[in-house]
C-alpha cells in the first residue's frame, strides 16, 4: 500500500473527517522531527509513515465496543496507536509510558494537539499504574503476549476489550499462552500487512491451575 492509498483509505474505510486528517499531518511533523532527537520509529519506516504509523494505528478502532469507550494504550511510546486513536476517538485516553524524553513528547503532542481533556500521559511502569477497569486496552511493540496480558489483567474486567496487533507471529504468540490465559480470542487481519494480524480478546483472565502454579 502506498501512503496516497492510506490516506484514501483514512478518509473513506475509517470516515476520517478533514479537519482530523490535518491533526494527523500536525501529528506526523511532531513525530519526524522529534524522532531526528531521539529514536522514536525507525528512520526507514517514516517514508511510509501514513501506511506503517498511522493507518496501522488507526485501524484498531475497527474493534473498539464504542466511540465513547475509556482507552489504556501501554506501552505508547511515540503515541503509536494511543495519540492516533485519541485523535480519532471520543473516549477518555490514558498513554502509558515510563521513558521520561517519550513521556515529555506525548505530553508536548497531547497539548499541541488539543487534548488534554480527554488524554492523560502517565510517566511509569504500566505496573504501577493505578488499577483501574477501562473498556479497551491496547499495546504495540510493547510485550510478549503473555507478559502483556500479565501486566494489563489489572485494568481488565470480564467486558474489556483487548485490541493488540502483534504483527506476523499473532497466532504463535496466541497459541502459546491458551495453556496459562482463557478467554474470548480470535485474530483479525490487518489492513496494511497481509502477513499481520491483530489479537482481539474479551473475558480474559488467567486459568485457575496457572494462578496456583505463580503462587507457588
Amino acid at each position: 500500500m502506498d501512503e496516497a492509498s492510506a490516506r484514501e483509505q483514512l478518509q473513506a474505510d475509517l470516515n476520517v473527517p478533514r479537519e482530523t486528517m490535518e491533526k494527523l499531518e500536525t501529528f506526523v511533523s511532531l513525530l519526524k522531527a522529534e524522532n531526528e532527537l531521539q529514536n522514536l520509529v525507525s528512520r526507514q519506516s517514516l517514508e511510509q509513515v501514513w501506511t506503517r504509523h498511522i493507518l496501522d494505528s488507526a485501524q484498531l478502532l475497527r474493534f473498539a465496543p464504542s466511540r465513547e469507550a475509556s482507552w489504556i494504550d501501554l506501552g505508547s511510546g511515540p503515541g503509536l496507536p494511543g495519540i492516533v486513536v485519541a485523535l480519532l476517538h471520543e473516549g477518555e485516553t490514558m498513554l502509558v509510558e515510563e521513558r521520561k524524553r517519550r513521556v515529555e513528547f506525548l505530553e508536548r503532542a497531547v497539548d499541541e494537539l488539543g487534548l488534554t481533556e480527554r488524554v492523560r500521559v502517565v510517566g511509569v511502569k504500566a505496573e504501577r499504574v493505578e488499577a483501574v477497569p477501562f473498556d479497551v486496552i491496547s499495546a504495540r511493540a510493547f510485550a510478549p503476549l503473555d507478559k502483556l496480558l500479565t501486566i494489563g489483567e489489572r485494568f481488565s474486567t470480564e467486558k474489556t476489550r483487548w485490541i493488540l496487533p502483534k504483527g506476523r507471529n499473532a497466532a504463535a504468540e496466541l497459541e502459546a499462552v491458551l495453556s496459562s490465559w482463557q478467554g474470548d480470542f480470535r485474530l483479525e487481519p490487518s489492513l496494511t500487512d497481509a502477513d499481520a494480524q491483530i489479537i482481539v480478546a474479551e473475558r480474559v483472565s488467567r486459568k485457575a491451575k496457572a494462578k496456583g502454579a505463580r503462587k507457588r
